[in-house]
Formats: structure tokens, sequence, C-alpha cells
């Protein structure tokens, strides 16, 4: 009995885990929005939509390769892989219809790009402080 409250709880943590968002969204200080839809955030971060709801530029920022914030981004925002975003990319560049968002290196340099260009909206670990710029709620 006791193996299995165990096989259980570790179920039920490791959804936990699985499934909470693990990053923040991001934008400059001066943007006047508080809170995105997932489909929206998506539209942008895919450069399916340029403008943010309040008609301001969107300018979207990556992070960089496969790391844990950005898989939990993609997996969590546009329900794919960060293979598979990245394989819309080539196709996208291919076919001269748009560019991926620029890419950085880690939380720090999102947030630095964020606090800098006032269409920016970027995404950072959970735990990472965001003082310099803003939070947006992701609905």
């Amino acid at each position: 009995m006791k193996n299995i409250f165990i096989a259980i709880l570790t179920l039920i943590v490791t959804l936990g885990v699985s499934y909470g968002q693990s990053y923040k969204v991001i934008v400059n200080k001066s943007n006047g929005i508080t809170s995105i839809s997932k489909s929206d955030l998506s539209d942008l971060f895919m450069k399916k939509d340029t403008k943010f709801s309040n008609g301001n530029r969107a300018v979207p920022v990556d992070q960089k390769g496969n790391s844990d914030v950005r898989n939990s981004f993609s997996t969590g925002v546009h329900d794919k892989s960060i293979a598979a975003i990245k394989s819309y990319w080539q196709q996208s560049v291919f076919q001269g219809k748009a560019t991926p968002p620029v890419e950085k290196s880690s939380d720090q340099e999102v947030i630095a790009y964020v606090a800098s260009n006032p269409g920016a909206i970027g995404y950072v670990s959970s735990s990472t402080n965001t003082s310099s710029v803003k939070e947006v709620d992701v609905n």
C-alpha cells in the first residue's frame, strides 16, 4: 500500500511540475497591455500578427536553443516542440515569408532587450526578477 501511495504522489508532483507555467511573459514598461491570450501570444511569436491588441508594433524575442524556458514556452503557448518551431521558421525563411524572432542567450539578455525596446515582448524563467520590465498575464 505504501508503494502505491508513493507512486501516486510521485505522479501528482510530476504532473504538477510538467503542466505548471515555468515562464513569465514580459513587455517594456511603456507598453499598455496587461494581459494576452495564448493564441494572440503565439501569433505574435510566429509573426502571424505584428501588432499588439492596442495597435502598437510587436517585436518578439525568443530564448536561444533548447533552454528549459524555451521548451516550456513553446509547448505551453504554441503546443509544439522547439524542433517543430524551428522547422516552421526554416520553411518560412526559405519561402521568403518572414524571419524568426531575434534570439537571446539568457533571461538577463531578454530583459535588457525588452527594457530597451518599447515594442518588445519576451519570456523569462518564472523565478527571474523582472522589476525593470512589465509582466503580462497570459490567459
